[in-house]
């Protein structure tokens, strides 16, 4: 079937391996990768692939790349949307980097540009279509889901969350890390409020991953932590702890096609529908972060 995948996320790590997924599995799908630089590998040389360029830091750049990929689905030039990957995500060593909108980076990135291209793409959608945000088990807070590595949430309204500054000791990696989970938790009641107030016929779904190491999300982190992540943590793929980047790729791309059955709101937890936690299930910070990026992202 004819199909376009608009996905941000894949010019790397688990992102990379689900866009190859996608263009293997199903071949008649045209793939949109929203990205800052070039994509290169095997998939940049597919006929069925197109970039265009979208720096995520910035509102102005999401809103210009949504607006070229709605362009070209209302010309026809692209087979019907019916997939929409949200895959970015960034995670700094602190909490005070700012974008050049004046929001704190990891908030914008995680949250706010998603926000932007949902709801600038959902006109564009033919139904059945599915929305994925990836999301994160760092939202628990809990030994058992992140080996203490990322300190849990640290729920502030969201219009606080967008500024830098609002953790303690923000100069600190805690800080970003922080910032990181938190951001997870946003994205989790941003689905949840999704699911309300999308048309009938688009679907949207958090993915979790699990903890991948030897990707590039700590490639901001100190050296010892980006050795570690790289060359000792991945050792506990071997583990029902970590999972692997190739088996992280596949459950992402397997969502976005739809091979995994979930309904709209759903967590997904590698390759299964599960209960995210018990704290990113609160109708009220639901709809309070709906209206906080709402605001946050009216101007663009």
């Amino acid at each position: 079937m004819e199909q376009t995948v608009v996905m941000t996320g894949a010019s790397r790590g688990i992102g990379r391996i689900a866009a190859e997924y996608i263009m293997t599995k199903e071949p008649d799908t045209h793939l949109v990768i929203l990205a800052r630089g070039p994509v290169d590998g095997p998939i940049s040389r597919s006929r069925n692939v197109s970039v265009i360029r979208a720096d995520l830091a910035s509102m102005r750049s999401t809103v210009e790349a949504a607006a070229e990929v709605a362009g070209r689905l209302q010309a026809g030039v692209l087979p019907p949307m019916r997939a929409l990957v949200c895959n970015a995500g960034i995670q700094y060593t602190n909490g005070l980097t700012q974008t050049v909108d004046g929001f704190e980076a990891t908030f914008a990135v995680n949250v706010l540009a998603t926000h932007v291209l949902v709801r600038r793409l959902t006109d564009s959608f033919q139904a059945p279509a599915r929305i994925v945000l990836t999301v994160s088990d760092t939202h628990f807070g809990d030994f058992r889901h992140n080996l203490g590595l990322v300190p849990g949430p640290q729920w502030f309204p969201a219009d606080l969350l967008a500024r830098t500054g609002t953790f303690p000791n923000p100069e600190s990696a805690t800080a970003g890390r922080t910032a990181y989970s938190t951001s997870k938790l946003a994205a989790i009641y941003l689905v949840h409020e999704y699911a309300k107030r999308l048309p009938p016929g688009i679907a949207v779904m958090g993915y979790n991953p699990g903890f991948v190491p030897g990707t590039d999300l700590a490639r901001d982190a100190d050296p010892f932590s980006r050795f570690a992540m790289r060359r000792i943590m991945p050792l506990l793929t071997a583990t029902p702890l970590a999972t692997s980047p190739a088996g992280a790729g596949r459950y992402l791309a397997d969502v976005a096609l739809g091979t995994i059955d979930a309904s709209s709101g759903a967590y997904i937890d590698r390759n299964h529908p599960a209960r995210s936690s018990a704290e990113s299930y609160n109708p009220e910070r639901e709809q309070d972060t709906w209206n906080a990026v709402e605001g946050l992202t009216a101007p663009w």
